[in-house]
């Protein structure tokens, strides 16, 4: 008898341990995977946990890189999540050093000078149009290639300016797609703003008298850059990428003719100022305020039935999951946090305008050390873009509660509870963000668990800065409720 009893308990860890290695096979459930009603002798059955849920402003240190879209604008009349102010300084420099304009200098007759933004979109209402305001910076600020500054603290930085560069710039939406054709290029999506007769004259006729254009550090002291600023209460924040072809200081000239064998000639031509990653200094400020906002009353609220997401720089919501602590040993074949707008009852015109971001991430919470790290054993980095993609955090659409296209987010975290329940592992509490350029601790897979290193959600895997926003159900909430809904079967 005793050996049929350790043969029979053998068998069933033998089982248990195939089921957990090979449970992200099984399921379906509300990530659509299919989940099948059982599994040989075994019943497939669920249930509800629930979760506990606040929400948190998040005092991260945001950086917005000179390959990532650039934000500018304003949002003023956000009565969920408060305004938002976006503003840019950036460098622009030639090709090459020194910079001479061709031809002969005698010759050179002015033409006009256009500061050319490569447009990528807007997030907000693009049925008014944007004011933008272009200055110089002065010299005083220190702008420079190696420094890249904090996006959520300009009042850490204060940028000055000393002269204004163009009348102020209307950008209208219904025409920033049309096409530019001339000599010199064709083109769309260009935000075009010509400069006044002194900047004109500046880069032209001054700068080449002196020794501006003789290395980019030369340039850097009589140019520190451009600042772009919204200065109308709009709603909307535009995208502005500086590292694309569409992003330069166009300066148009005449010159006597750029060949001897043409005598007398003279021609138009085109010299083009480029934002160079890694050589060209930029900043990127946003400056969230909820004061007054629905958000501002929720913040530290334990057993919130509402929660607040918004993009860097924005909130976070912080989870627990008491359930899981005495969940009997079970076979976990799906266990999936699921996460729901709650829909305005009475929505505004502008409320489908801030749409939801298109990436949430759920990370686990080390209180040991006070930083969030990765949920063991699901989530496991951005390398492998199946299991990436698996693990969830995507914006999905769908009706809810008899709401159309409600914003939905899902997370698999079955192999962390399987680790809770059946070896006993740590609890975390867990964390949902909207990340922009976040960097977590990385711990891999058990049983690898055994060094930590670090692992990357860039904008290109994540959310562009500053756009998206989201109110979810709480654990609390009554329609849209946040829940753990776990598919298992008795061992």
């Amino acid at each position: 008898m005793a050996s049929n009893n350790i043969v029979r308990n053998i068998s069933v860890l033998l089982l248990t341990s195939f089921l957990f290695a090979a449970c992200t096979r099984i399921g379906t459930t509300e990530l659509g995977l299919g989940l099948l009603p059982s599994i040989d002798s075994f019943n497939t059955k669920d249930t509800v946990l629930d979760v506990e849920t606040e929400t948190a402003d998040r005092p991260d240190t945001l950086r917005i890189y000179g390959s990532d879209d650039h934000i500018i604008g304003t949002i003023s009349n956000d009565p969920v999540f408060g305004s938002t102010t976006a503003s840019m300084f950036f460098q622009l420099k030639p090709t090459s050093f020194p910079y001479y304009t061709r031809g002969s200098r005698d010759s050179l007759v002015v033409d006009s000078a256009v500061l050319i933004l490569s447009y990528k979109g807007f997030y907000g209402d693009s049925t008014k149009p944007l004011t933008l305001n272009l200055k110089r910076i002065s010299a005083s600020t220190p702008l420079t290639a190696d420094s890249i500054i904090a996006s959520n603290y300009p009042e850490l930085y204060n940028i000055q300016t000393d002269a204004t560069m163009a009348n102020p710039f209307t950008l209208d939406f219904t025409h920033v797609h049309d096409s530019v054709i001339n000599r010199f290029e064709a083109a769309i999506n260009q935000i075009r703003i010509p400069l006044n007769k002194t900047f004109t004259d500046l880069f032209l006729k001054v700068y080449d008298t002196t020794t501006a254009y003789r290395t980019d550090t030369t340039l850097r002291q009589y140019f520190p850059g451009f600042a772009l600023t919204a200065s109308n209460n709009n709603n909307v924040l535009v995208r502005i990428n500086l590292l694309d072809t569409n992003t330069k200081l166009a300066l148009y000239y005449n010159t006597n003719s750029l060949s001897s064998a043409v005598a007398g000639v003279r021609d138009t031509v085109a010299d083009y100022f480029r934002f160079a990653l890694y050589d060209n200094g930029d900043a990127n400020f946003v400056k969230r305020n909820r004061s007054g906002a629905e958000v501002a009353s929720h913040f530290g609220r334990a057993k919130d039935s509402l929660v607040y997401v918004q993009t860097s720089p924005g909130t976070i919501v912080k989870i627990k999951v008491p359930g899981l602590k005495n969940f009997a040993n079970k076979i976990i074949h799906r266990a999936e946090l699921i996460a729901e707008e709650v829909p305005a009852s009475n929505p505004s015109s502008l409320e489908a305008q801030w749409t939801a971001p298109k990436y949430l991430f759920l990370g686990a919470y080390d209180s040991a050390k006070n930083i969030i790290r990765n949920v063991p054993n699901d989530y496991q980095g951005t390398v492998n873009s199946a299991q990436f993609a698996r693990f969830g955090g995507r914006v999905l659409y769908k009706p809810v509660q008899g709401f159309d296209n409600v914003a939905t987010y899902n997370f698999d975290i079955s192999r962390y509870m399987q680790g809770v329940i059946s070896r006993k592992d740590s609890i975390f509490d867990l964390r949902i963000f909207a990340p922009v350029n976040d960097s977590l601790k990385y711990v891999p897979a058990y049983p690898n668990n055994i060094t930590a290193g670090t692992d990357y959600l860039t904008s290109s895997l994540g959310n562009q800065p500053g756009v998206g926003r989201v109110r979810l159900g709480g654990g609390s909430h009554s329609k849209f409720k946040m829940r753990l809904h776990v598919y298992y079967s008795d061992l």
